[in-house]
């Protein structure tokens, strides 16, 4: 029997890149997995049918996040497919606009924060009638809270600073149910939203170089992580932090 059978798991933004690692991890350990996904039905159809071709499965479900109702319009696509959920991954985000502060707008701050912040706080509050006793909560943030600053990600940064917090109250709160709630860091990870910027060889190199281990994390390198805090070996951490840069913070 694998790690996660019986097990339903949610995990939002996995059409691609770092949700879809996790997406197809989860199912490979047994659980039925929702892949969210905002517009991109092709690459959710994709994501769906390599987990069940590795023997798992999953269903597709479409809620563009950071409109009004967004939360309540991806629970209802939830039901129609499933009764409770024992797996939730907050991983849905948008890096937004790359200025500082002097060239970020209110425009571009409001819509970071909405998909980043405010549909994550607002999924939860919705999953959590969902979420069975002992279940998971996992959201995805970043190594630039702690120490990878770049000022041109300012309100970037912002959603996920808020995203620990959250991580770390919620854990309180919910921990009588035996639910644990924690956040994994990714630093730079190769994923399609990067590789405008990543993919050369220039890049890519100094990009290595922050990391003791010399090179650039893949998406399952984060999935992994978050398979871990998924399953029943995670029990005794919730409110954590955990560093995925692969030392970068060093």
């Amino acid at each position: 029997m694998s790690a996660l059978t019986g097990k339903t798991a949610l995990v939002t933004g996995s059409g691609r890149g770092i949700g879809r690692a996790i997406a197809e991890r989860l199912g490979r350990d047994g659980a039925r997995v929702g892949v969210h996904y905002n517009g991109n039905t092709a690459a959710a159809a994709e994501t769906v049918a390599a987990i069940e071709a590795a023997g798992g499965q999953a269903f597709a479900i479409q809620a563009p996040l950071g409109a009004a109702g967004d939360a309540e319009a991806l629970w209802a696509a939830f039901d129609a497919h499933a009764d409770g959920l024992d797996i939730l991954v907050n991983n849905a985000g948008i890096d937004g606009i790359r200025e500082p502060i002097g060239g970020t707008d209110e425009e571009s701050f409001d819509r970071v924060f909405a998909v980043n912040t405010k549909a994550p706080f607002f999924v939860t509050k919705l999953g959590l009638e969902r979420l069975r006793d002992n279940g998971r909560v996992v959201n995805v943030s970043t190594g630039l809270t702690q120490g990878l600053r770049m000022p041109e990600l300012i309100a970037y940064t912002m959603t996920k600073g808020a995203i620990d917090s959250f991580t770390s109250i919620l854990a309180k709160e919910v921990g009588a149910r035996g639910i644990t709630v924690n956040a994994v860091a990714p630093g730079v990870v190769d994923t399609d939203m990067n590789a405008g910027w990543l993919r050369n060889d220039e890049t890519m190199a100094s990009v290595a170089t922050m990391s003791p281990l010399r090179r650039v994390a893949g998406p399952t390198e984060i999935a992994d992580i978050v398979a871990f805090l998924a399953s029943e070996d995670s029990r005794w951490v919730t409110g954590q932090w955990i560093d995925a840069t692969g030392g970068a913070l060093l």
